[in-house]
């Protein structure tokens, strides 16, 4: 459940993080137009918004259609006058008449900015089989509404979430300019401040039901805060420290990248290097796309490569460093280079491998990146906690990963999903702790120097790993491992981590010298993490308070969003349709189910990990089996064929997967 819910608030951040427009920007043409860069507008009502590069776009009196190069998915804007964002959303509806409506499935509050008196939230009820997504977001400033429309194939969303968000970075009421902070001083993080950004994540905390939270913070070289909030597991007393150590995820991308960079220094390769030089055996789908990737396109998210997830978290049982690479070889980018955002783990997972290769060629791929991590990475920074070794982890100062049940209750999460990560594990293995992280936070402050002054990197080589390979929108970049984030007109470096209850990110603000780390041991930390960016830069900027708004909206929409997506889903499972599932099922991608009845609740178990299964019936007639044990939540299989040909399917957004079953 967690999972389809943080898809939403994905959505509405791509329509909530933005830059100032120029201050005139051109009007909309009434004709059919297509840009080869991403061009300000503004609708009929004089909302500013931007059409990114090529898409068409079509303006007709108050309605704005922008239509990607794909066909059958579309984003909408509509200028209404209304008493109540419903009304507007209904006038919206009408004037775009699409060829299907969808039933609503809730609609929430988010917090006012950017000049917006209200925005309300509308998300509508899809089945899987509809391969698509739709939302709308009602905007208002007075009583003119601009309602935004996405009606998505969800291939086409996922592929060009980047754009999306062009398109609402800079969604702003007519002759509004964004609050920048670019050339203000910020103030320093005294005991005061320290205080407040305390008070605001351990209220947060506790308003997202979040166990445990660990927060580190540096101010001009100084560690001003170091320590943790709450528990390292549910209703235990043992509290979160600076030691206790939590999976970061994909944070550890940057120190992947950091690795790659010390090895550039050491004349192993270049960034400009073609990967197959450096490892021969290297294949993507094809040669010719094999023979255009250059290191440093393997951990950019420009190649194009899509997400495919499922084939690592679904099939680890017997996964290894070398299946992990054996799988790049069937994939192939669905957009050009450099043209979209597509974040690729199985990407950044050969980045590591291949740069320990370079290394040390005689190893095992695993053991080969362990140690180039250790003596390229760890050992010279001075973090002697963090780790690749989980067995290590779990015995000591650890934080337990938690997750939702299926009625929106905090409770402990399986290591299943975590597990499954260890194949891939430079794209997300780590197991660190704040005060490790802020040395190397500190380093990256302080361009490549140790605290002693010794040069431990290259400004140069470090630096690369910032450069912009793809854009995120309007206002961020994403480079090797990092995002650079100019929404509120001062760069923040930063980047996330996600795993099975365990969400994090860690950020730094080159310009000022600050950095911050959090930590968070619960699924619902992910909605935390954009709020305390935001918190900090109005502690150092004495910004508008809107953080605080951030959360109070968040946790209502989350709970209204579990309370819908509930009502759906019979617990335990219908038994009659429990009765039509064969016991095993298989697909040679993404590997086994076996289908446990044992008990009193229904169990899919995938090898390496399990799940309680509920079962939906679903708009269209088809009937879908969901997981919902915490942690594990959100994968949806649709029962299909009949008979002697029982069949589940699985997707993610660019990817079908049909299980057949094993007689």
């Amino acid at each position: 459940m967690l999972m389809r819910c943080v898809a939403f608030v994905g959505l509405f951040a791509l329509a909530s993080t933005s830059l100032a427009m120029p201050a005139a920007p051109p009007a909309a043409p009434a004709a059919d137009t297509t840009t080869k860069a991403d061009t300000p507008r503004t609708t009929s009502a004089g909302t500013q918004f931007v059409q990114p590069a090529d898409w068409t776009m079509h303006a007709a009196g108050n309605k704005v259609t922008l239509a990607p190069p794909e066909a059958d998915s579309q984003a909408v804007l509509v200028d209404v006058k209304a008493t109540t964002p419903d009304d507007a959303v209904t006038q919206a509806w009408k004037a775009y008449a699409p060829p299907k409506m969808w039933p609503l499935q809730v609609a929430t509050d988010a917090a006012p900015r950017d000049d917006w008196d209200q925005v309300r939230v509308y998300n509508y009820e899809t089945s899987a089989n509809d391969k698509r997504g739709v939302t709308v977001i009602a905007y208002r400033h007075g009583n003119q509404y601009t309602v935004l429309i996405y009606d998505m194939a969800n291939a086409v969303a996922e592929k060009r979430a980047s754009q999306l968000r062009a398109i609402s970075d800079r969604l702003l009421p007519k002759g509004y300019k964004r609050e920048s902070f670019a050339g203000k001083k910020a103030h320093p993080l005294d005991a005061a401040r320290v205080e407040t950004l305390m008070a605001f994540v351990d209220g947060a905390r506790k308003a997202y039901d979040v166990p445990g939270v660990a927060i580190g913070l540096i101010d001009h070289g100084k560690v001003v805060f170091a320590g943790g909030l709450g528990v390292r597991e549910i209703n235990k007393p043992t509290p979160v420290d600076a030691d206790t150590l939590f999976m970061i995820a994909s944070n550890t991308k940057a120190l992947t990248t950091l690795m790659l960079a010390r090895e550039v220094d050491q004349k192993k390769f270049t960034s400009n290097t073609p990967v197959v030089d450096v490892m021969p055996s290297f294949r993507l789908g094809d040669a010719a796309t094999t023979k255009q990737v250059l290191m440093r396109h393997l951990i950019c998210a420009c190649t194009g490569m899509p997400r495919q997830d499922m084939e690592w978290l679904l099939n680890s049982r017997d996964a290894t460093p070398e299946t992990v690479m054996k799988a790049l070889s069937g994939m192939q980018p669905t957009s050009k280079f450099g043209e979209l955002f597509q974040y690729s783990n199985l990407m950044a997972a050969a980045a590591g491998y291949i740069g320990a290769h370079a290394l040390y060629p005689n190893m095992e791929l695993g053991a080969a990146y362990d140690l180039a991590m250790q003596k390229q990475v760890f050992d010279p920074l001075g973090m002697k906690i963090t780790t690749f070794d989980y067995d290590r982890a779990l015995l000591g100062n650890h934080a337990t990963p938690h997750g939702l049940d299926v009625d929106g209750h905090t409770a402990i999460a399986g290591m299943g999903i975590n597990d499954s990560v260890r194949a891939a594990r430079p794209a997300g293995a780590a197991w660190s702790a704040v005060s490790d992280m802020l040395r190397y936070v500190q380093m990256e402050l302080d361009d490549g120097l140790l605290p002693d002054g010794q040069r431990y990197v290259s400004r140069q080589s470090l630096l690369e790993r910032r450069k912009a390979n793809v854009a995120l929108g309007t206002t961020a970049t994403y480079g090797m491992g990092l995002m650079v984030d100019h929404t509120w007109g001062v760069p923040v470096v930063h980047h996330g981590g996600d795993l099975t209850g365990f969400h994090s990110d860690m950020m730094w603000l080159p310009e000022q010298g600050v950095g911050a780390v959090i930590l968070t041991n619960a699924d619902a930390g992910v909605f935390i993490r954009g709020p305390f960016q935001r918190r900090l830069l109005e502690v150092l900027f004495d910004g508008k308070p809107l953080a605080q708004g951030d959360i109070d909206a968040g946790v209502k929409r989350l709970k209204a969003q579990i309370a819908a997506e509930r009502k759906r889903l019979t617990v335990p499972a219908d038994p009659a349709e429990v009765a039509k599932l064969a016991d095993n099922y298989r697909n040679p991608a993404v590997g086994s189910i076996q289908v446990d009845r044992s008990g009193k609740n229904l169990e899919f178990n995938f090898g390496a990990w399990h799940s309680e299964v509920a079962s939906r019936k679903n708009d269209d007639g088809s009937v879908s089996f969901v997981t919902i044990s915490p942690g594990s939540d959100g994968f949806e299989f649709v029962v299909s064929g009949s008979g002697d040909n029982r069949k589940l399917v699985l997707r993610d957004d660019q990817h079908e997967y049909v299980y057949d079953e094993v007689k």
